[in-house]
């Protein structure tokens, strides 16, 4: 079964800079953090949660295509996905 995003959710967490958003692959989630500074270019001022948030909800399916990407390499459970993942 391929990496599905069926859960919508998405959180942020302040201390490590990051936004968390979680996969499945069958039964076993898959979690993604992506670093904070890579939805900058995102954003419109970057300086809040929300903005944070905010650009990852406008990125989402280019933010989870390369999700699976990072994913099909090497399949762990937990992978954090930077700026250079995106491209």
């Amino acid at each position: 079964m391929p990496l599905q995003f069926p859960n919508k959710s998405r959180s942020f967490d302040d201390a490590k800079r990051t936004v968390r958003f979680h996969g499945y692959d069958g039964m076993f989630e898959v979690r993604f953090p992506i670093e904070a500074a890579a939805l900058l270019e995102k954003t419109n001022s970057g300086d809040a949660e929300a903005d944070y948030l905010n650009a990852f909800d406008r990125s989402r399916p280019e933010i989870q295509k390369a999700a699976i990407r990072v994913y099909e390499r090497n399949r762990r459970s937990s992978y954090l996905l930077t700026a250079s993942d995106l491209k």
